[in-house]
């Protein structure tokens, strides 16, 4: 067992791609904890899509050691996502720790992220250390980075340490640096004992794997461990260290962070920001743990084949075994059949998920437009939530519509204010203020629903910003708003999959954008078909899909004109019927088309 005067606990914060898992490389390489035939870019992301799409979407521990001054200490590093949807695993990471590494990419600067991420280390009282990587790069200016740091965060930064994570250059001072900045864990090894489960993980071999890290006490092997928020008691059959790897050591003391398996089964037995402590031994407080993660978007997923349900729902569980943050419900849709309503942190976060349904479970699914959760004041004063357009009642049943509004920071070259400032209140942004964090860059602070940020606003921004703006967001609080449901129309059907809440400015655009999308991808069958866009009983857009016409009089040559017409006539009739009976076939491609977002169709006459 260590002791706490030679252990640092920090973690790893920045924006997305200024180079954490890069980092945690070569500190990994500089310490030797991994020998040199091991190593591979992002040893820390295990998972498939973490390593291809080159970002990092669950946080993970690792220990290693450093020698200063012919002391050898014990450094634990948690690695963390830099993405605003995985905002959650950094204020879970930081819970655990007692400093952070601020990251800040030379190049690029302070970024939304960065901003958003010191301010949550700040608010858990972390000692903050600056770091401005990438400092090998030709158009690299650190000076001016430090600057900004100062300017936006307020954190002396002159003196901060210039690393290259890609080359190494740098990465032994800053051990150095951590060992000097970060402060020692505080813990008693004989105190009663407390842990907090700031992870876990599911393990096909050994069932749920649980990060902690022991602020008192110690923990070993063969004891009785009781968590207290789920009063489960559970045998420590296994402790240890991420080495990376895991690596038994068959006890932890105060201040160390590791590992704790049992024959955990389920992931929902474990409550992340938990506290454990011995069975039967002396009551102790529980620590401050952190708030669940919010659902922001709601989105519904059907399998293509109905009969793949039970394989969607299968999949669904296993997933959600490794990745606790997401929810799922069955429901059901008169065009779409079964299926399930899922609760997601963000867009980015729905798209892992389906991406993941998709590679590890074999699934091919239609996915429905991604809502936000609505608040509805009732006529008798009360509050109701709503995940979907579906169940939102008739406006004689509520008062009042109220969303979600985010809080929403902008980062942007000042010359591309402007174009910022337009699409904002395109998206009926309420501006707040601006802060100048250099010469050449702004932060924009703005008040924009949250139904508008999933809609389109971030392919927006970053193209009229070419690809230099930043955006990162809180949700504030609900406002009421003046909202109606569209509903799609195909032959006088409502099609439940095609139902949004959109803002009644805009329900007229939305609609018509829909039904001309739709228009493109339904075949045409042997009766017209009406495709409309309605506001409770008003019609507010139309298009007409002609019907095939069948040549019936084809094999007549010549001969009486009354034997054509009768042939017509009869032609008519069977369309009259048809047009009564027939079922419009709506292909994937259609729904796909219009649950694809804005595009430049919409603009079409």
């Amino acid at each position: 067992m260590q002791p706490t005067n030679l252990i640092r606990n920090f973690c790893i914060i920045a924006h997305i791609d200024h180079g954490k898992s890069t980092l945690a490389d070569r500190m990994l390489e500089v310490t030797g904890a991994v020998d040199k035939r091991d190593m591979r870019a992002q040893l820390l992301d295990s998972m498939e899509l973490e390593r291809e799409r080159g970002i990092t979407i669950k946080a993970s521990a690792v220990t290693i050691w450093h020698e200063v001054g012919g002391q050898k200490y014990e450094l634990n590093l948690i690695d963390t996502p830099g993405h605003v949807d995985f905002n959650y695993e950094v204020q879970k990471a930081l819970q655990a720790c007692e400093g952070a590494l601020l990251l800040v990419d030379a190049s690029q600067g302070v970024e939304a992220q960065t901003v958003a991420n010191a301010y949550l280390a700040v608010e858990a009282n972390l000692e903050i250390v600056p770091v401005i990587n990438k400092c090998d790069l030709p158009h690299a200016r650190p000076e001016e980075v430090a600057e900004e740091v100062e300017n936006s965060i307020g954190i002396q930064a002159e003196d901060a340490s210039r690393v290259s994570a890609k080359t190494g250059m740098g990465v032994k001072e800053l051990l150095d640096s951590i060992v000097r900045m970060v402060p020692a864990p505080k813990g008693d090894p004989n105190a009663s004992l407390r842990c907090l489960i700031f992870d876990a993980a599911y393990n096909e071999y050994r069932g749920i794997v649980v990060y902690l890290r022991v602020m008192e006490g110690t923990i070993k092997e063969g004891e009785m461990i009781h968590m207290l928020g789920t009063d489960k008691v559970y045998e420590a059959i296994d402790i240890g260290r991420f080495t990376p790897s895991m690596k038994r050591t068959g006890e932890l003391g105060p201040g160390e962070v590791g590992y704790f398996v049992s024959n955990i089964k389920k992931l929902s037995d474990v409550r992340i920001g938990d506290t454990m402590t011995r069975h039967k031994g002396p009551k102790v407080e529980m620590l401050p743990g952190y708030r669940p993660p919010m659902h922001m978007v709601y989105a519904d997923f059907f399998p293509t084949n109905t009969g793949d349900f039970e394989s969607l729902r299968e999949a669904l569980e296993t997933l959600s075994l490794s990745d606790s943050s997401f929810s799922h419900e069955a429901v059901t849709s008169e065009a779409l059949g079964f299926g399930f309503r899922c609760g997601f942190l963000g867009l980015l976060h729905m798209e892992i998920v389906q991406e993941r349904l998709e590679r590890e479970h074999d699934i091919d699914m239609i996915q429905t437009a991604p809502t936000v959760n609505y608040r509805i004041v009732l006529a008798d004063g009360s509050t109701q939530e709503i995940h979907s357009p579906g169940q939102l009642p008739t406006p004689d049943k509520y008062e009042k519509i109220m969303e979600p509004m985010a809080r929403v920071s902008i980062m942007t070259p000042s010359e591309h204010i402007g174009n910022v400032m337009q699409i904002a209140s395109d998206h009926r942004g309420d501006y707040i203020r601006q802060e100048h964090l250099s010469p050449t860059r702004v932060q924009l602070i703005y008040d924009i629903p949250l139904a508008e940020l999933i809609y389109d606003f971030f392919d927006k921004l970053k193209s009229s910003t070419r690809g230099y703006g930043t955006l990162n967001y809180d949700i504030s609080d609900f406002k009421e708003a003046d909202l109606v449901k569209l509903r799609i129309l195909v032959n006088g059907k409502e099609v439940d999959a095609l139902t949004s809440i959109v803002h009644k400015d805009q329900a007229e655009f939305r609609g018509r954008q829909a039904i001309k999308k739709m228009r493109k991808e339904i075949p045409r069958h042997l009766f017209e078909i009406a495709l409309q866009a309605a506001i409770g009983a008003r019609i507010i857009a139309r298009e007409t899909i002609s019907a095939l016409r069948k040549d019936v009089t084809a094999k007549c040559y010549g001969g009486d004109v009354t034997r054509k017409r009768k042939l017509l006539e009869k032609q008519k009739e069977g369309k009259r019927r048809m047009r009564q009976i027939g079922n419009v076939d709506i292909p994937q491609k259609a729904f796909l088309a219009v649950l694809g977002g804005d595009d430049a169709e919409g603009s079409e006459d």
